[in-house]
């Protein structure tokens, strides 16, 4: 192994074994955490320290991190002081499971604080919110101490064709940290990387089309992509309204489920949408759903055009026997179903929604910016003068603006943009939604985030979960879908699939 990963594998070590008072913390879940603030091996301030600590270690080869926040050790004294004091002065939970436990959200989710919400972009670097970004008022709300702001793709990887992979200009290029050179995926890099490796047990990101489930399945966690406007994007830097949403990414789908339990619900900010999906969320929330028997009974479909491995791969082999595993769970497996149109809505070039997405995003982008308390830049057309003035930070070289120049030509949304929504709409509703009645199923199977198109168009949910490693040790995992409101389903699913294979494994931080 060479000498810098040696180091890196001396240090992982290290910091594994700082726990404050014997706690240990690396790969602690939410349950432990509360646990130990409850008992007195732990504190809040120590547990943010301990992050601190990880992430000022770790992050000049991850790139998981952009920054973090200055008031983070004073949120969680603050909750510590609050446990203290709740029940005459003994330690017991103050807030329910989010209390005092530090949160990393994606750089394009908006902060009133000292933080930047940059999308990872030099041009919004010092532009500031009016405020929090409705998820996060219900963060602080359950408690949660904003740590700082994760890596991404730059601009959710909507600015260009040739793509980032993970990279923005103030973040870098994040790297998988189990295989360093195996792609980290993206767009909500930095929050996936991070909750991997313990740099935070909670972190947040955003999904227009697989931005979440893709790095959650490549780097070894768990991301629920949740029913569009279950979660508010109020404060969000946008790309659409019509397949914006925001969700948990964790290392164990008890975590996320509890994530998702203090960011759902209505906001007057984002009214629409919010209060079109407040239908779907359950009374007690979505942690009565977490059964050890969820697959038992459950009618599962396997569409064809997903699992395209050959015979021998490790991943053909491990998809196989999950599969089998969930028959032996009780599910109903239903095999050889076909997506009506599965290859044109999978061809965005072609289907209408880069044509619909490209005037969404300039409106959306455009009244995000004009929001803005202050901002270096108030229009998209400001945006692309600021990369073409900077095109060394800005890789404009490597990568390009070509979207943000296509979003900028449009001129609102015409008969055109009109025509190639409605497509995207028939596609969806011919397409999964159609089959999924039909046969009667409570989701859909595929392998990472293969069928995030299929689940965007439609503002569907997703669930994806370790699922093996690769002949490289590169991680790969494997995604419930299901219809709007289907939350509780994936959950019993995605949580009964977990508990009986027990995948996950610490990072390795393999060259």
């Amino acid at each position: 192994m060479p000498r810098p990963l040696l180091a890196v594998a001396a240090m992982v070590l290290v910091l594994a074994a700082a726990g404050a008072h014997g706690f240990e913390i690396e790969e602690a879940t939410l349950a432990s955490i509360q646990l130990g603030f409850n008992n007195g091996s732990l504190t809040s301030v120590e547990l943010v320290r301990f992050y601190l600590d990880r992430i000022r270690g770790l992050n000049p080869l991850l790139r998981a991190v952009i920054e973090v926040n200055p008031d983070a050790l004073r949120q969680a004294a603050r909750a510590d002081a609050e446990r203290r004091s709740s029940s005459s002065g003994k330690c017991v939970t103050a807030g329910g499971p989010l209390h005092g436990v530090p949160v990393l959200l994606k750089d394009n989710i908006a902060t009133r604080d000292a933080l930047n919400t940059t999308a990872g972009s030099f041009a919004l670097l010092g532009s500031v919110a009016r405020r929090d970004a409705g998820v996060v008022r219900r963060l602080r709300r359950a408690g949660a101490v904003v740590l700082g702001k994760a890596n991404m793709d730059e601009w959710a990887n909507f600015r260009s064709l040739a793509g980032t992979d993970g990279w923005s200009a103030r973040g870098g290029q994040a790297r998988n940290p189990y295989v360093l050179s195996a792609s980290p995926c993206g767009s909500s890099t930095g929050s996936a990387i991070a909750a991997a490796a313990s740099m935070a047990a909670v972190t947040l990101g955003t999904e227009t089309d697989g931005s979440i489930l893709c790095p959650a399945s490549l780097n070894s966690v768990v991301g629920i992509k949740p029913t569009l406007g279950l979660t508010s994007r109020a404060g969000v830097v946008p790309i659409t309204p019509r397949q914006d949403t925001v969700g948990p990414i964790c290392r164990t789908v008890t975590d996320v489920v509890h994530v998702l339990d203090a960011i759902v619900g209505y906001d007057a900010l984002d009214a629409a949408a919010t209060s079109t999906a407040s239908k779907y969320i359950p009374d007690g929330g979505y942690t009565q759903f977490l059964k050890k028997d969820g697959l038992n009974g459950k009618r599962i479909g396997i569409p064809n055009g997903f699992f395209n491995y050959a015979n021998g791969t490790v991943q053909h082999t491990v998809y196989q026997q999950h599969i089998d595993t969930m028959r032996k769970q009780g599910a109903i497996v239903v095999e050889d179903l076909d997506i009506a149109n599965l290859s044109v809505i999978l061809d965005s070039l072609n289907n209408g929604q880069e044509i619909a997405l490209a005037a969404e995003f300039k409106l959306s982008l455009n009244a995000y910016l004009s929001g803005l308390s202050y901002s270096p830049v108030r229009t998209l057309a400001e945006i692309i003068a600021f990369n073409d003035a900077h095109p060394v930070e800005e890789k404009m070289k490597e990568i390009g603006q070509i979207i943000f120049l296509v979003a900028e030509n449009t001129t609102g949304i015409g008969a055109v943009e009109r025509a190639a929504v409605s497509q995207l709409n028939k596609l969806s509703a011919d397409g999964l939604e159609k089959l999924m009645r039909e046969h009667k199923l409570d989701a859909i199977v595929t392998p990472n985030s293969a069928a995030s198109p299929v689940l965007a168009i439609g503002g569907m949910p997703g669930i994806t979960v370790p699922a093996g490693y690769g002949a490289m040790g590169v991680p790969f995992g494997l995604s419930f879908g299901g219809l709007k409101g289907y939350e509780p389903r994936l959950i019993e699913m995605s949580y009964a699939f977990e508990q009986v294979t027990t995948v996950r494994k610490t990072p390795t931080f393999l060259p």
